[in-house]
């Protein structure tokens, strides 16, 4: 075992050790924060073990993280260690496929980039426990950088076996929503895309509606969004110039180089289109828009609220006007089942805190009324407390990349196979569980 990858696994356990032995602010901080992650997690000892290397880089003390303050307070550290352990800001939990198995180590693909990594334990307790491990399993885990080479494991892995398209599917729906910070820690470029798609998405749903805010029944806006994504399809293949690009696909699977420099400059294709096709002889876009599909309760609804936000995304709610109708109504109280769905509001974690503050924004004073009488807290305050109240109730302040993000290639073909093979086996005349967890 390289002498760095031995060093790797001294520095993890002083730094692990610094972090529990610690009090004041460092130890109330990882108490916050392993609250809030075991939340969406599972709690078991796998589930702990991560939560505690997620805080060494991610937690916060102030402006400065863990692993900072234990650089910091070791002013003796060699300057090997010291830049090793900076390194380890570049840490993230991923789920990877085993491509290949090596005497000392593992190839692992991260199944939400796509991108592979040479892993070496950095211990032989990890070691051996690897050593079972065969080709095509899937591991939840998470991996830090050692050298430009390779990465090692910074604690545990949870084995999950080899994955059936479906399974897989739905382990990356579930990764998806446990760890939604980490989705594509490792490829900024996917995370910038994704983000841009929410945006651009934002601007086509004003465009096509009218309004950030749009509200029908459920039947009906169903039929608008389908004819709202055909337009979206329609108008990013005008964008792109799709004819165009068929054919410089084609000249490209020929390699004749200067036709097709010929081609871009006659047709006066978008430099940046021409680079991404010829790096890409399919002519595919790196990210792929999800189809939005509603649940049949919300196609049913009596009248369906559809908002639209350029970094929440879309939110679609079949009570919005009742809640509305409540806010302006003076005798709320008399208005049957009016507490309920105020509770059902800030209970809900599919109703995010966009919708409170647009609310808030809204109809201020009178939300403000109800809330002291639901809540019984009459000093309550929606200027000053409104953000306490919704991280009581479990609700994020900042958005994570919503549904309606792009996603990349990969993963969009890999749901639409699993969706595939689920039909395929689908029993004639005999309903069957779809899958309901991926990218959609």
């Amino acid at each position: 075992m390289d002498e760095i990858l031995e060093r790797s696994h001294f520095l993890k356990q002083a730094l692990v050790d610094f972090v529990l032995d610690a009090e004041g602010e460092l130890a109330q901080a990882l108490e916050t924060f392993a609250a809030q992650q075991l939340r969406r997690g599972s709690g078991d000892n796998t589930q702990q073990d991560l939560t505690i290397d997620s805080f060494l880089t991610e937690g916060k003390v102030g402006n400065e993280s863990p692993l900072d303050l234990f650089i910091a307070s070791h002013p003796d550290l060699q300057e090997s260690d010291r830049n090793l352990l900076k390194t380890w800001h570049h840490s993230f939990i991923g789920l990877f496929a085993i491509s290949q198995i090596f005497t000392d180590g593992l190839e692992l693909l991260n199944w939400l980039t796509n991108k592979s990594y040479l892993v070496k334990p950095n211990n032989s307790q990890t070691l051996q426990a690897t050593s079972r491990l065969k080709v095509g399993e899937i591991l939840l885990t998470r991996i830090s950088p050692v050298t430009n080479n390779y990465w090692t494991f910074t604690g545990p892995f949870t084995m999950m076996g080899k994955l059936g398209k479906p399974k897989l599917a739905v382990a990356i729906g579930n990764f998806k929503e446990t760890y939604k910070n980490h989705l594509y820690s490792d490829a900024p470029d996917l995370l910038e895309a994704a983000w841009d798609s929410v945006y651009q998405y934002h601007q086509y749903f004003i465009d096509f509606f009218g309004s950030d805010e749009i509200t029908l029944p459920g039947y009906k806006l169903n039929k608008e969004l389908a004819a709202f994504q055909e337009l979206i399809t329609n108008k990013r293949l005008e964008e792109l110039g799709i004819d165009k690009i068929k054919y410089l696909a084609e000249l490209t699977a020929t390699g004749a180089q200067e036709e097709i420099q010929t081609v871009i400059d006659e047709m006066g294709i978008d430099p940046k289109v021409a680079s991404q096709i010829l790096k890409n002889e399919s002519g595919k876009t790196k990210m792929v828009t999800p189809k939005i599909d509603l649940p049949a309760e919300l196609k049913n609804a009596a009248q369906l609220t559809a908002i639209s936000h350029p970094r929440w995304g879309q939110t679609f709610l079949p009570t919005y006007s009742k809640f509305q109708s409540l806010l302006l109504t003076k005798d709320w109280q008399s208005i049957e089942g009016a507490e309920k769905l105020v509770r059902h509001y800030l209970e809900d974690k599919s109703i995010s805190a966009f919708i409170w503050y647009r609310l808030a924004k809204q109809y201020s004073n009178s939300l403000e009324k109800v809330l002291q009488t639901v809540l019984q807290r009459p000093n309550f305050d929606i200027n000053s407390d409104l953000d306490t109240l919704l991280q009581e109730f479990n609700k994020p302040l900042e958005p994570y990349l919503p549904e309606s993000a792009s996603v990349p290639v990969h993963l969009h073909e890999l749901f639409q196979e699993a969706v595939a093979e689920v039909h395929k086996s689908k029993p004639k005349g005999k309903g069957q569980k779809q899958v309901n967890k991926g990218f959609k």
